[in-house]
């Protein structure tokens, strides 16, 4: 039976219940907590179900007193840490410190490290191999910049633990792509698992692998790993599934079994889908480097942290950039690896580069390492005296806006503090808490009906439950205030771009730097200008989560048929008519989406905007990591993901509402974070 919209009669209309439930929320914005009892605000410790507490009691036994015979769970978890050390210590050595005979201070340097110029060379001649002389120049400039402006023992460092941690997490989410795609009940078993594995905030996955795996660089690549693992698993469940009925029936009709059709057939003809996958993967993993430098995870992500430590905005800005640099390289490289078509088949007038690409680049890789290495020791590092730095012109442009500027900021920051932001807060945490889940289950029924509803109301009940109702009220009023300062910018920036294209490129490159920006650098400079408190995090969260409203702005308008367009011309329509009347209502689907993507962005942002003195579920999550505490750390780690399902639900089901009131036809897919 199909869901019917909520009944509302015995208040005459459902608009006539929401202008009534506006009513009754002002009241308890003016006399609420005086009328009511306590327990309808916060809920009395003793009546909380103490699920943290559960947690930490099944770490502390699995870790101290669960035993499988031979071994115990603390020692399967340290073996499985000790195998991943070799590779990673394998690259580290390759990349960075050389390879070195004997333990602590008495190690001896017996082989070194690939020099500057062989990664140069290396990174430069697989540029030319995927695409051309053009993205192989770029590349190697990329590279040639994080050595003159002094990242490059950084960098190497961070690329060690990213080339091991991105095979890992691409086997591993392919391997789970094609059990799913194998077994439908697997499916179906694993995608809520991915749902909250991507609605987590990445510092809940850090307090567990803590507990389980110890400090040092492997527990950060293993949370590289599981951070990064399931956009791949998804893209590649999509890539398979959308393999052409043909393809298969001709592997079946060439007699293959089922492990050659996979393997032959299926996982070849979706390569161009699976490398997207694997672009992803490199993407996160360059995204969690700076989070992953809290458990023991050196690099340049070690490099932004300790200046945020330090408000060291110069020093945070050039790693910051250097992580950029390198994300941009690695990118470009992975997107030129997928867009590549099957190998060509070269004649003899190819020139011997593209005849004998990897041969040709080991040779040279070898002899540059060996050259440095042995023969020329002084070419082995880039010279001191050629390094140039931009942090200290970094940290001089801040001071000087903060001298010069200061009255504009502070008068623009008080504004917004005191007639938008303190009263969204008070709002919400007025209310109480039944009455701000039935507004929710309300909306829920109207938009899904009784699925939506039902599961509203038990992921909100969990939050009340577990005594997080205060702070995800203040991590709702964080996320929401933001999400709407970066819609009413990014909005109409995304239709701007939509209609100019020069400003469409421009922009378009904005917003690609912005994605590519790790979410710790744009702390610095917001507290450098903003000082620490709820409107740093604020502007931290819009810059961070405002290119998926631009972005799905300008495509939900540049993707509409031509012919509704002419058809609105024709009909004597205005360019402002024709913009209100007929682009804006045919894109309100892909603009959801976008609003979607924000919020997802946004609430992932706060968790770490606790650093900078917020009161809201993030600060949970890294007071637990501090304390080590797994139980604090996943309830607050899931109350997050709660809210953003059930945002991510509610807006889901309300853009296949306008899509089928449009006309548009079809189911819109979940998106993927």
């Amino acid at each position: 039976m199909k869901n019917k919209v909520l009944d509302v009669r015995p208040f005459g209309s459902a608009k006539i219940f929401w202008i009534l439930a506006l009513l009754v929320t002002v009241f308890f914005y003016l006399e609420g907590k005086g009328l009511f009892p306590k327990w309808m605000f916060k809920v009395p410790r003793k009546s909380q179900i103490p699920v943290k507490n559960y947690i930490s009691d099944f770490m502390n036994w699995l870790v101290q007193e669960a035993n499988f015979g031979f071994f115990t769970f603390k020692e399967l978890t340290r073996g499985i840490s000790g195998l991943l050390d070799l590779p990673l210590s394998f690259a580290t050595s390759l990349f960075s410190t050389g390879f070195m005979e004997g333990q602590g201070s008495q190690a001896i340097q017996i082989i070194p490290p690939m020099s500057w110029i062989a990664v140069i060379a290396a990174v430069v001649a697989m540029g030319h191999y995927a695409k051309d002389w053009k993205l192989a120049s770029f590349i190697g400039a990329c590279f040639l910049y994080l050595a003159i402006f002094g990242q490059w023992d950084s960098a190497m460092v961070t690329l060690a633990s990213i080339v091991i941690a991105v095979p890992f997490g691409v086997v591993g989410g392919l391997l789970l792509a094609i059990g799913a795609y194998r077994f439908p009940w697997f499916e179906k078993t694993i995608s809520p698992v991915l749902d909250l594995m991507q609605t987590i905030p990445v510092f809940a996955y850090l307090v567990p692998i803590l507990f389980l795996f110890g400090f040092g660089p492997v527990a950060a690549m293993i949370a590289t790993i599981i951070y990064a693992m399931p956009p791949m698993t998804r893209i590649a469940i999509m890539s398979l599934k959308g393999v052409p009925s043909e393809i298969i029936d001709f592997g079946n009709m060439a007699g293959c079994t089922k492990r050659q059709l996979m393997w032959k057939v299926l996982v070849p003809s979706a390569a161009p889908g699976i490398m997207v996958g694997v672009n992803q993967v490199i993407m996160l993993s360059l995204n969690m480097v700076i989070i992953a430098s809290m458990i023991g995870a050196g690099g340049l992500g070690y490099d932004v942290l300790s200046s945020l430590r330090r408000l060291d905005i110069g020093g945070g800005l050039e790693a910051g950039v250097g992580i950029v640099v390198l994300a941009i390289a690695l990118d470009r490289l992975s997107q030129a690896f997928a867009a590549r078509s099957e190998p060509i088949h070269l004649d003899g007038q190819a020139n011997i580069i593209r005849r004998h690409p990897w041969s040709l680049s080991v040779t040279v890789i070898v002899l540059f390492t060996l050259v440095s290495g042995f023969i020329v020791p002084a070419i082995q590092n880039y010279p001191d005296t050629w390094e140039l730095g931009v942090g200290s012109s970094l940290a001089e442009l801040v001071a000087w806006i903060n001298v010069n500027f200061f009255d504009a900021l502070e008068a623009y920051k008080t504004i917004v503090l005191v007639y938008f932001m303190v009263p969204v807060k008070l709002v919400l945490l007025k209310m109480p808490w039944a009455w701000t889940i039935l507004l929710l289950c309300v909306g829920a029924w109207q938009l899904g009906g009784r699925k939506l509803f039902l599961l509203t109301l038990l992921l909100s009940l969990f939050i009340v439950a577990t005594g997080m109702w205060e702070k995800a009220m203040i991590t709702v009023y964080l996320c929401g205030v933001s999400v709407v300062i970066a819609c009413l910018i990014g909005i109409p920036v995304g239709i701007l771009a939509a209609e100019n294209d020069r400003l469409g490129r421009v922009v378009q490159v904005v917003i690609d730097t912005l994605q590519t920006l790790p979410s710790f650098v744009y702390l610095i400079p917001v507290v450098m200008l903003f000082r620490v408190g709820d409107f740093s995090a604020m502007v931290a969260v819009v810059l961070y989560a405002i290119a998926p409203a631009i972005r799905y702005t300008t495509h939900g308008i540049q993707q509409i048929p031509s012919s509704l367009v002419e058809a609105g011309i024709t009909s004597g329509c205005t360019r402002r008519q024709l913009l209100w009347k007929v682009k804006l209502p045919l894109a309100l689907p892909e603009i959801l989406l976008g609003l979607n993507q924000t919020i997802m962005l946004a609430l992932s942002m706060l968790v770490i905007t606790a650093l900078v003195g917020t009161r809201d579920l993030g600060q949970e999550v890294y007071i637990a990591l501090t304390k080590a505490d797994t139980g604090r750390g996943l309830v607050a780690g899931l109350s997050i993901a709660f809210i953003a399902i059930i945002a991510d639900r509610m807006i889901a089901a309300g853009s296949r509402k306008a899509k089928q009131r449009l006309g548009l036809g079809g189911e819109l897919g979940q998106e993927t974070r």
